[in-house]
């Protein structure tokens, strides 16, 4: 009774941190999304004549390349992959189907195209650029490869994929049975070689 009360306890304990974690980070979506719609969709009137739709990827970051000044590109390119990162991080952790790099970027790409379309069709002084898309789902992979896959395999269990066999090992309670199924079988005088000897003596 001992070990299964403490393995109980375990997942009990396990539970609670999942739970806490997760509440955690939808707290951090929400303030990200009322972050994002700040920065994206509050209107410019003053950038109205600077603003330009970019339709052709890359256009607009050799454009942020050739600036003269480093710090207005770092401005440029390194804010729009900042601002996807948290995609990165926080989609594993709230929904697990969206683990993978393939879906964290595409989930990602599909939000933020959203966004842009928004921009250039209801807010004054934004415009489309397919370039900030590429930028923000590359912020989202960085963010996945440095910190939303580790947390995603330790939120929540390994997915089974049709192409991969069901192969889950037993937890809690299934792996301390089948620890003790197998200590069983190796005990002294259990196997038909030692009843076959026990008996000649």
């Amino acid at each position: 009774m001992e070990p299964e009360s403490r393995t109980r306890r375990y997942s009990w304990g396990r539970r609670l941190v999942r739970a806490f974690v997760m509440a955690v980070g939808f707290v951090c979506m929400v303030a990200f999304a009322v972050a994002l719609a700040k920065a994206t969709l509050v209107p410019s009137p003053v950038s109205e004549s600077l603003t330009h739709t970019n339709l052709h990827p890359g256009s607009s970051i050799g454009l942020y390349f050739d600036q003269p000044d480093w710090r207005d590109t770092i401005k440029q390119v390194g804010g729009n992959v900042v601002l996807g990162v948290p995609f990165g991080v926080l989609l594993p952790v709230l929904f697990p189907r969206t683990r993978g790099f393939v879906r964290v970027v595409l989930m990602t790409a599909f939000v933020m195209l959203t966004v842009e379309i928004a921009q250039g069709l209801l807010v004054t002084g934004r415009a489309f650029d397919i370039d900030d898309v590429i930028l923000n789902a590359a912020g989202a992979f960085v963010g996945y490869l440095f910190m939303g896959r580790r947390l995603g395999r330790a939120l929540h269990p390994r997915r089974d994929h049709w192409w991969r066999p069901r192969t889950r090992a037993a937890d809690g309670p299934d792996r301390a049975a089948a620890a003790r199924k197998k200590n069983a079988s190796r005990l002294p005088g259990k196997g038909p070689s030692e009843l076959l000897r026990l008996k000649r003596h």
